[in-house]
């Protein structure tokens, strides 16, 4: 047994094989849950101005329960960004520094500030078509 494998180092191998491993889950997560989140945005932006609502109302509605399922995504595909920083600096990090976070913020804005201009130009402009035959 002179140049066998003593069970310490079996065991901190098995250790340092399972940080790896959940290292490079955490580096694959990160941009599938981006991409959810940009899919999420689109379908904010789709609930917003793409899908025709009987009213005013019903579009809002609609579109605030769809924005909150896209923040709650954009806010756990931030934590996983945040994850895999150095630990010294994870602590400093906040979430709202993150991509996805930022990205949320700037998209929603956006979109808000469009959802208003489009309610203003439906409601007090008259946009047809002078058709003559």
């Amino acid at each position: 047994m002179g140049k066998g494998l003593k069970s310490s180092d079996l065991r901190e191998k098995a250790v340092n094989f399972n940080i790896e491993r959940r290292k490079m889950l955490v580096e694959i997560a990160k941009p599938v849950s981006f991409i959810f989140c940009i899919l999420s945005l689109y379908s904010v932006f789709h609930t917003a101005f793409l899908v025709p609502a009987s009213d005013l109302h019903q579009r809002i509605y609609d579109s605030l329960a769809v924005l909150a399922l896209s923040a709650a995504i954009s806010f756990l595909s931030g934590l996983s960004f945040r994850a895999t920083e150095p630990e010294p600096q994870n602590s400093q990090l906040r979430l709202t520094a993150t991509l996805p976070v930022k990205l949320f913020f700037w998209g929603a804005g956006a979109m808000f500030v469009l959802f208003v201009v489009s309610w203003y130009l439906e409601t007090y402009c008259v946009f047809y078509r002078d058709i003559r035959f």
